[in-house]
């Protein structure tokens, strides 16, 4: 079965709003509705890592790409997205590794998508998301099709 764009779309907003009990729930039937394959093995460790860098934001975090993203800055928002996807496309790369810069490129386009009122990572009090969002049906088939 392939994964739940509505249901990916759920996740990065909760974690986007520190809602990580919801966060979790969200990740987990997430979990029960992927195929055991080494791409989405890959996209699952990344999201299962972005909650986990998230969560612990004030914790030596330091290093983590996501502290220092500034949520607010579309430009280069729109710059990681299109590196991740280059990562995804790149044949070089294996299947676990194109699924987890895959998910980083969904996340990228979601907050592209969302407009974030307080621009930094501590504390956001609201986003909303500017669009459509996925139907709760609409998913992803295969990579060419997340590439589209």
């Amino acid at each position: 079965m392939p994964i739940p764009q509505a249901l990916v779309t759920r996740f990065f907003q909760f974690i986007i709003n520190n809602q990580f009990a919801e966060a979790e729930k969200e990740l987990e039937l997430i979990k029960q509705k992927m195929h055991k394959t080494e791409w989405n093995r890959g996209y699952f460790k990344a999201l299962y890592g972005m909650l986990l860098a998230k969560r612990s934001n004030g914790n030596s975090n330091f290093y983590s790409f996501l502290a220092k993203l500034e949520l607010g800055d579309k430009r280069a928002i729109n710059a990681y997205r299109r590196e991740f996807l280059a990562h995804v496309r790149n044949k070089l790369h294996g299947d676990f590794d194109r699924g987890f810069f895959a998910a980083w490129a969904e996340f990228m386009r979601v907050l592209g998508k969302m407009n974030i009122e307080t621009a930094t990572t501590e504390k956001i009090s609201s986003a909303k998301v500017e669009g459509e969002l996925p139907e709760s049906g609409e998913s992803y088939d295969d990579m060419e099709e997340f590439l589209e």
